[in-house]
């Protein structure tokens, strides 16, 4: 017989007083009352109730046992509420990387909105732009910037991941303001390292034209690299999210709008699963509506 089932039939009965008490509460004939008892006596090798005709009561062995088996079915008990719970309400810990850039100028901020709907789930949010393997890495959820790849992915494509040029205008009264991409080439411009050998390809309806940069200054890391555009440094490529509040701010400029650099899709990625949690879920839907 099933041990829980039997243990569950050994309190009831000693609780309700009788094994026809208890076989009434659980719906169970006094007899199979009767062989949970002997099949727990039987596996134990120690007797657990006394009985007579009118009454019964624990033997010490009992007694004992009783306090363990109330305690194991408390546990359990708890642990399937705690379930039920967790299948209703999102709480617990939510990993999610995604690109640097990204994750620190457009997702960060809109954290708090989603632990507005989302108060007893906590964030663990790792920027990298390297591709982090999400079931090596532990991640729930990612963010990525161009094709994926992977078929065992889920992708949900997010809104299109813009690059633009721009200077501060502190620059550009000192250096002009170029009107082609080609005029790029006599300005300063500031790089970021890992992109630095790589052509800029500008698109103008069916007009195409290619810049190779010559940097005076190379940074690896993109806030840096808005530091120095607002420094006045030189000319910068970016993505618009980096770069939108300050150029609605007037503390920079954007060049060659007339001009496009492209625009990789961003995506949101994570493995398909059946029992997806609630936390994994309402991020997924809050995502969705926010960066559509």
């Amino acid at each position: 017989m099933d041990l829980f089932r039997s243990m569950q039939v050994f309190v009831t009965t000693v609780q309700s007083g009788s094994m026809s008490a208890a076989a009434n509460q659980l719906n169970l004939s006094p007899a199979m009352v009767g062989q949970h008892i002997a099949a727990l006596e039987s596996r134990l090798q120690a007797r657990l109730l006394n009985r007579t005709t009118r009454r019964q009561h624990l033997t010490d062995f009992g007694v004992s046992y009783l306090a363990q088996c109330k305690d194991i079915l408390e546990r359990v008990a708890l642990t399937e509420l705690a379930a039920e719970t967790q299948h209703y309400e999102a709480r617990g810990n939510l990993r999610i990387t995604a690109p640097i850039t990204f994750g620190s100028s457009v997702l960060m901020p809109a954290l708090k909105s989603y632990r507005d709907l989302s108060p007893l789930v906590s964030i663990d949010l790792v920027l990298s732009d390297s591709n982090l393997d999400l079931i090596e890495e532990g991640f729930d959820i990612a963010f990525r910037i161009g094709d994926i790849p992977d078929s065992r992915l889920i992708q949900r494509n997010l809104m299109p991941y813009e690059v633009i040029v721009c200077a501060s205008p502190d620059y550009l009264d000192k250096f002009g303001t170029p009107s082609l991409p080609d005029d790029l080439a006599t300005h300063q411009l500031i790089t970021f390292t890992p992109s630095q050998r790589l052509s800029w390809t500008f698109y103008k309806k069916d007009v195409t034209a290619q810049v190779i940069p010559t940097s005076m200054v190379k940074v690896n890391n993109s806030h840096a690299i808005l530091n120095a555009a607002l420094a006045g440094l030189g000319i910068v490529i970016q993505p618009k999210a980096l770069l939108d509040a300050d150029i609605k701010a007037g503390r920079l400029i954007q060049l060659l709008p007339d001009w496009e650099l492209g625009k990789k899709p961003l995506s949101m990625i994570y493995y398909q699963d059946q029992h997806m949690t609630p936390r994994t879920r309402s991020f997924i839907n809050f995502a969705l509506k926010t960066f559509s």
